[in-house]
């Protein structure tokens, strides 16, 4: 959904959804996951790219959790020469609204991200959509930069479907990183810099809301 039109989601129907959301994601508790990469001998960053609906959510989602050292809203699955946001609104480029998160594998593991992405970033049972949002841009998707993180996501969708931890079936595409492509500037830490948005207010803030809930030990101070 285009930035002029999200301006005014101060609506029943954003409400709604999020309210919808926050009921399925808290229908039961989703467990860690069983396979995981573990942390590598020699200290070093790692990077996990994600999609699920619109990035300013994800992306701020992330900020608040401790050993990621940076999120950065972008596109993922399309070409560089669409990886613009007017562009990508149409749904017809192949992108997804994407967020690549940098972390510490020493503090915080690749599975522990995917349980975070699982039980507050998103509801992955939502198809081409998430939330007031309609489109191929918003699916939920799994950006694997590695072998072992294909291996670790495509586990923990098949644990969690065995677990019938969600009411429906998950969506999330397992998928290939071909390339990240950075958004704008003004997209950048949004959550952060406009708590008071309107879009922020009703979709984004109670996810922070059910992080802080559910995993207490993995806020960052702010």
């Amino acid at each position: 959904m285009r930035l002029s039109m999200r301006t005014g989601m101060i609506c029943l129907s954003a409400a709604i959804a999020c309210l919808l959301t926050l009921r399925a994601l808290s229908a039961g508790e989703i467990p860690a996951p069983t396979a995981d990469i573990p942390a590598p001998a020699v200290k070093q960053l790692a990077t996990a790219v994600f999609a699920g609906g619109c990035f300013w959510g994800i992306e701020g989602v992330y900020e608040h959790v401790k050993g990621v050292k940076a999120a950065v809203s972008g596109y993922a699955g399309g070409e560089k020469s669409t990886a613009h946001y007017d562009l990508v609104s149409s749904g017809e480029t192949g992108h997804a609204e994407s967020v690549q998160v940098t972390y510490d594998p020493a503090q915080i593991s690749y599975g522990k991200l995917l349980q975070v992405f699982f039980a507050v970033a998103h509801d992955p049972t939502e198809l081409d959509r998430q939330g007031p949002d309609e489109g191929t841009q918003y699916r939920s998707a799994i950006f694997y930069a590695s072998e072992e993180q294909k291996r670790v996501a495509t586990a923990y969708i098949a644990q969690l479907d065995a677990a019938k931890a969600f009411s429906k079936p998950i969506v999330t595409q397992v998928a290939p990183l071909k390339a990240f492509y950075p958004a704008e500037d003004y997209h950048q830490h949004f959550l952060e810099r406009n708590p008071t948005h309107p879009y922020i207010v009703y979709n984004d803030l109670p996810k922070i809301a059910q992080l802080k809930r559910r995993f207490p030990e993995l806020v960052t101070k702010k």
